[in-house]
Parts: structure tokens; sequence; C-alpha cells
């Protein structure tokens, strides 16, 4: 009986801190429930903030690692693959000290348990094993050494051994939280190369192979004028699991005026902080929407019973006087939600039922999206398909409910087709051409018409089941 209320708790306090997320924290949540990415678009001038929103975002919500990379014209292969790796003074939690997943394990069985130096030394993804080791060295000692190096023992077809513990802090890591702005601008090539990241969870440099964490997220940041515009390269473009529009005049960079808020309390100095800048700051702070950055004292800690190593290192944390678990140039972070939650919210996603009436409402949406006038036909794949089976179960936990039901699909179907419909571009292509409609009056219609109204339009056309 007192598992059941700790566990009813537990959900309670999950689902208030999950609907105090903003729009970008939801978006991120998404994917990382479902292992998959996205693309969010704004407008082009407000993509660098939008990269530090979504930077803040990461260390302060999910406690994972960031890192920015820059994308243009001029990106080469080496200069995307080296951008992807964090340095190694920055594999450790600011919370728990361990990996940026909470986890004292490995986050790969090719990666490094302990310092090494023959493995150091080479470089390489293959080296000569050590003579030396144990002989019977099991499966579950985990990775080689260094990044993507797989230690063989002396048997040839054994992983190095039980008492590798540690991930070799001299090795760089691809980080948590890719943010690639301007990904469109990336030559074709570089795009193919995020794509294998994507579909592999790895990328080759010229000396190893670097493997990706378990919570790992790719979010391309593309400038757009409106939601729907945003593109990149065919395949890849599909490939994401979800697009956003963020509208920086409504929705605003909370965490970032919260931090630029924190740092203008924390400074006295005019030399810093001059008079016309401070208004700037203040004049900004008032036209954007609050969140709360931090969860409640309350709320922090979920549930012992339920999540209890991510609850005491959430304690821990609380307590800045413990020297063990911070420094003096150290900030603590208090995310808001830790990997067992995302985890528990995924696990809930499997068990998420759906009707044949809501099915068959959501495959009667996607044959109306292939069948618009306005659409390009073979843009929406059986992929996207997949996708949007995959966010409407993922979006039942978020709301509570074990089922699927018509508000959800909605909801759902303008995540996942936002960037994938192409529109006709050419009068001549437009199906009623063929049937003799004048190509002037086609191609008035079709000046009027865009990936968002295209959406309206079937949901308003597709009876909903009762």
């Amino acid at each position: 009986m007192a598992m059941a209320d700790a566990r009813d708790e537990y959900q309670r306090q999950l689902l208030q801190a999950v609907h105090s997320l903003s729009d970008l924290e939801l978006a991120a949540l998404l994917c990382l429930i479902a292992r998959e990415h996205c693309l969010i678009s704004t407008v082009p001038n407000s993509v660098d903030e939008l990269a530090d929103e979504l930077r803040l975002v990461a260390t302060k919500t999910f406690n994972l690692r960031p890192v920015i990379v820059n994308c243009h014209h001029h990106t080469t292969l080496d200069d995307f693959a080296t951008a992807l790796l964090i340095p190694s003074h920055y594999s450790s939690s600011p919370v728990t000290g361990q990996n940026s997943n909470n986890d004292p394990r490995s986050v790969s069985p090719f990666r490094a348990r302990q310092n090494d130096p023959q493995q150091q030394q080479t470089g390489s993804y293959f080296f000569q094993p050590s003579r030396t080791a144990a002989p019977n060295a099991g499966l579950r000692g985990g990775g080689g050494g260094g990044s993507g190096n797989i230690a063989i023992s002396s048997t040839g077809h054994s992983y190095s051994t039980t008492s590798q513990q540690q991930q070799s802090p001299h090795q760089p890591q691809i980080a948590n939280i890719i943010l690639a702005k301007h990904l469109d601008r990336a030559p074709k090539a570089v795009q193919i190369q995020a794509l294998e990241l994507l579909r592999t969870r790895r990328i080759f440099t010229r000396t190893s192979v670097q493997p990706a964490p378990k919570q790992f997220l790719f979010i391309a940041l593309v400038g757009a004028a409106r939601g729907g515009q945003a593109r990149v390269t065919k395949h890849l473009n599909d490939f994401f699991y979800i697009s956003h529009w963020h509208d920086p005049e409504e929705s605003g960079f909370p965490h970032l005026d919260g931090e630029y808020g924190d740092q203008d309390a924390d400074s006295s100095d005019p030399e810093i902080y001059p008079n016309d800048d401070k208004a700037s700051i203040d004049s900004g702070s008032s036209v954007v929407k609050k969140t709360p950055l931090l969860p409640s004292s309350s709320d922090a800690g979920f549930s012992p019973s339920l999540s209890s190593s991510s609850s005491s290192s959430l304690r821990r944390s609380k307590n800045p006087k413990d020297p063990s678990t911070t420094t003096p140039t150290e900030k603590i972070i208090i995310p808001v939600l830790q990997e067992t939650d995302i985890s528990h919210l995924a696990q809930q996603t499997l068990k998420v039922r759906i009707s044949i009436d809501v099915l068959r409402y959501q495959m009667n949406i996607i044959a109306f999206l292939r069948m618009h006038r306005a659409v390009t036909g073979g843009c929406l794949t059986p992929f996207a398909t997949r996708h949007f089976d995959q966010l409407v179960k993922s979006l039942a936990p978020l709301h509570g409910l074990d089922y699927v039901t018509p508000s959800l699909v909605a909801l759902a179907v303008k995540k996942i087709y936002l960037h994938r419909i192409d529109l006709v571009s050419d009068p001549q292509k437009e199906r009623s051409a063929q049937w003799g409609s004048e190509l002037g009056a086609v191609e008035v219609l079709l000046d009027e018409v865009d990936v968002e109204g295209v959406i309206e339009d079937v949901l308003g056309m597709v009876g909903v089941p009762s």
C-alpha cells in the first residue's frame, strides 16, 4: 500500500514538473524519451539567442552537456567532427561528479573505464593489447581504451577486465546535446555526415571512432521566416523526429533572460553593466514570458523510494557547504528532470493503447495530407508515419494518460509534418490542372497556401471520432 502511494506521488510530481516546462524543453524531452532528434527554427536574427537558450535548457533542465556547432558554407568534415567533442574536464556531472548520465558505468561498451597508458599512446581504433591482461576477462568489464578503442584480452575475444570502472578523463567525448546552428548552410557532405551520426550513433575521426553517449540529442537550428520553411538535406530532413517553430516575440528566451538577470543582480560594477545596457536588459525582461528555472524544494526530490539515486544526488547538491559536492568556482545545478524520470516516461510510452477508431483517424489524416492539392507527391514517407505513431504514444504519458485521444493525434501531426510537407511550386503540376483548371487561378491559390495552413485544412476535413 505504501509503495503504491509513493508511486502515485512520484507520478503526480513528475507530471507537475513536465507541465511547467516550456515549449523548447518539451520538444527536447519528447526527443529524449523516443531517442530521436529534432529541427527547431526561428527568425534568422534570433538563431544565436535560440542556441544559447537551448544550451541553458540542456544544463539546467536535463543536466546534460551541450555543445554549439556553428555551420557555414565552408565547414569541412573535420571541422564538424571536432566541434562535436567536449574537453576531458567536462566529462563529469556538475551534480553528482559522475558521467553526464548520472551513471558510474561507461556510457558505451567501447569506452575506456580507467586510464591505460598503452592505449593513450597508440591513439588508434585498433591497438595491440597487453599480454598481461587477465585471460578470463569477461564481457562484463566494458569498453576499451580511449574514444572508441576496443580492448581485447589475450584470449582474442574478451573485453577488458572488470576492474576498469572509470572512463579515461584524457579522451574527448561527444556532447550529450549537439546544437547545430545554420545546419542548412553546411555543405551536403557535412549534412550527410550528420545523418550518419544520427543513424549509427557514432562518428569517425582521423584517429578513432567516437560513440555517442547514452543520452544523446541532435538539434538542428535553422533560420526561417515562419514555421514550415526550415529545410535541410532531403534524407536528413526526413530523419528528424519532430520540428518546432519558436517565436521570439511570443515565447521569448526565459532561461537566457534569467541568466542575464542573475549576472546583473550579482554585479554592481558600472564598468561591467553601464546604465544604458542595464536599462536595455530590464526593458527586454518585461516582455519575456517567465518560467521557473528550478523546481521548488518540495518537488526537487520526487520520490526516494522510486528514484533513490536521483533523489540522493539532488539532496547532496542542495548543500553548498558539503566539500564533496561542490567547489568554490562551481555553481550547483539542480536539473528539473533526471535520467531516471526520462526512462520512466519512456517505459510508460510502451504501455499506451490506441483504439481502432483513433487509429483510423490517424491514418485518414495521413491519407488526406498525401492527397492534398498543394502537397507534392512522395514527400510524406513511411518513415514519417512511424514517427507519427511514436509521437502520439509519447504524448499520452505527459498528459497522465495510458491511451491516445484524437486531440493528441491533432497535436502530433503539427510536429511531425511541419518540416516534411513540400508545397507545389509549379501551377502546372497541381493535380486539378490536368482536369482543366485555369493556371492563373491555381497560381493564386498556391501563393496563399503555407504548410501550417495545409495541416489545419486537413484537420478540418477529417472527421473526429466520437
